[in-house]
């Protein structure tokens, strides 16, 4: 991961950290064409671990951190990133794994990340 995935990785963090209480404790970001594909882990919260113990709180869980995650970028536009990439948020795909505690987020924008930054390093 280059310096750009590595702050791009950081703002990830922040907003989650501003909007959710609590970011990853690890992200990894790559630069794939229009996208930015982040792994992640150690996303849950304690609270949010003890719920998982329980099968309906897993399937909650799950759908809590995919769906809410996914309007809460609809609603609080990732201004920072934004700007950061120079290209505009479209859309974001969003999926956990709750039991290994892993995440995967892929945020599209409206530009060629991979080509631009690959021009930078």
């Amino acid at each position: 991961m280059g310096k750009y995935e590595a702050e791009f990785s950081n703002l990830v963090r922040a907003f989650r950290k501003k909007h959710m209480g609590k970011g990853p404790s690890k992200i990894s970001t790559t630069f794939c064409k229009n996208w930015a594909i982040c792994e992640m882990e150690g996303n849950l919260s304690p609270i949010e671990k003890f719920i998982a113990s329980a099968e309906d709180g897993k399937t909650m869980l799950r759908s809590a951190r995919t769906e809410m995650v996914k309007e809460m970028y609809r609603k609080n536009r990732p201004i920072e990133m934004e700007e950061f990439l120079g290209y505009n948020f479209v859309e974001l795909f969003v999926d956990i794994d709750i039991e290994q505690d892993k995440g995967m987020s892929i945020f599209v924008f409206d530009g060629n990340l991979e080509e631009k930054f690959t021009k930078l390093k």
